[in-house]
């Protein structure tokens, strides 16, 4: 008898099931933007307890677990590790259709050879078989990702961090992955004059602020900095002046240096007081904003292509309503851009599924760059797997429709691209 997650789950035709298990199953991961600590990375943590792997920080948990009516004390508040746990294995059988049912078992398989459905009958015992499993090796932070066949990591990071942990971690030849910085600097767009900007321009001993950004991104840059990160609720590059400056200086500074620029666009933070106030900043409080304002975009990307400073850029839109208006933005400055994965409230699979059909109507899917995590989680990669899974099953839907041939060595050669091949190429890892 088959279990739930069996080795065919998702894939519901014979091409799907040949394209993932000879084209994407082994190939490695490239995360290329994730919320992972690089201290615990640095530090080989080991965690104890599901709780402290799966609940500690995860805010599609905690979002999950409101939503069902939890208490607050059992999802952040001062409930024991167990209290928590059985709170979220009371929650998860609730959640039909929700991609977190998914996951968490193919985490309990992927890591933990566990089968079992998580419920209120099966939590103590698959509380005391993880429990006893993580006392012993394979069960560190680094252990997990290389158990997933991680390759290449880009954390995110302020441009006031100092890297210490990173380097740590290249010199540690324990660990059998690369990690590499990612630019984050929202909150000194935004904010020119904080506290943040000014401690910033204090730091490097700069004239202004724009000539501290540039001195941390060449810190970043000499650390192996990859990738520049931005996530705007809007794009106000047309109504505010300040904020088209700064933003354009700085995609010349990644054109000169030959860093990636990635736009996540569209959601609406920290909605919520009472949990501001209680637990803080991305407590789950997040939704999906209105619809990005193409035209901002599109002057934008303009003007420094008209500069001839226009960087390799990722597109990502929060709103799926904007999903062709992203994927037609990136063809218009192609190839230096690209449309990216579906993010945060797309990760499922109607989400993915929607926007792989919507990138191959008005683009190439073949040159996509693939999938992330956008998590805090270091057991969050079966999500590269999950989409794996829908990408191969799009395909094969397709080739078993009589859209396209079947063609094994072309959709073969696509599915590895996709998977990592594109990323490595693009990101120039």
């Amino acid at each position: 008898m088959k279990t739930f997650l069996h080795e065919d789950f998702l894939l519901d035709t014979e091409t799907a099931k040949t394209l993932y298990h000879k084209y994407a199953e082994n190939e490695p991961i490239f995360d290329y933007h994730n919320h992972l600590s690089p201290r615990e990375m640095a530090e080989h943590r080991r965690f104890g307890n599901l709780t402290q792997l799966w609940l500690e920080g995860d805010h599609y948990k905690w979002r999950a677990m409101r939503a069902c009516g939890v208490d607050e004390r059992f999802i952040t508040g001062d409930a024991s590790d167990y209290e928590k746990f059985e709170a979220w294995a009371a929650v998860l059988p609730k959640l039909i259709g929700n991609p977190l049912y998914h996951w968490t078992h193919l985490e309990l398989s992927r890591y933990f050879g566990i089968d079992e459905l998580l419920s209120p009958k099966t939590a103590k015992e698959i509380w005391d078989r993880t429990e006893e499993m993580m006392k012993g090796e394979g069960y560190d932070c680094v252990s997990l990702l290389e158990k997933m066949n991680v390759r290449i990591l880009c954390t995110t990071d302020d441009p006031a961090d100092s890297l210490e942990w990173h380097e740590k971690i290249r010199r540690d030849e324990s660990i059998p992955f690369t990690v590499h910085p990612c630019f984050r600097p929202d909150r000194y767009i935004l904010e020119p004059d904080g506290e943040a900007a000014h401690k910033l321009i204090e730091k490097y001993a700069a004239p202004d602020l724009n000539a501290a950004l540039e001195k941390a991104l060449d810190h970043f840059c000499e650390n192996g900095c990859l990738i520049a990160d931005h996530g705007f609720a809007g794009f106000p590059y047309l109504t505010d002046p300040a904020f088209a400056e700064r933003f354009r200086f700085l995609g010349k500074a990644y054109a000169a240096r030959g860093i990636v620029m990635q736009l996540h666009l569209g959601p609406i933070r920290n909605t919520s007081p009472r949990l501001l106030k209680l637990i803080g900043a991305d407590a789950g409080a997040d939704s999906i904003g209105r619809s990005a304002d193409p035209e901002a975009i599109a002057a934008f990307l303009a003007d420094l292509e008209g500069e001839d400073a226009l960087p390799r850029t990722i597109l990502y839109n929060l709103n799926p309503a904007d999903n062709m208006l992203f994927a037609t933005m990136a063809v218009n400055f192609a190839p230096a851009v690209r449309y990216g994965a579906a993010w945060w409230f797309n990760d499922n699979i109607r989400g993915m599924g929607r926007q792989l059909e919507e990138l191959m109507e008005t683009g190439a899917l073949a040159l996509s760059p693939g999938m992330l995590t956008d998590s805090r989680s270091f057991t969050a990669f079966v999500r590269h797997e999950y989409f794996r899974r829908i990408l191969c099953a799009k395909l094969g839907r397709i080739v078993e429709d009589g859209l396209y041939p079947a063609d094994e060595e072309t959709l073969g050669a696509m599915v590895k691209d996709i998977c990592f091949g594109n990323a490595v190429s693009f990101f120039r890892a």
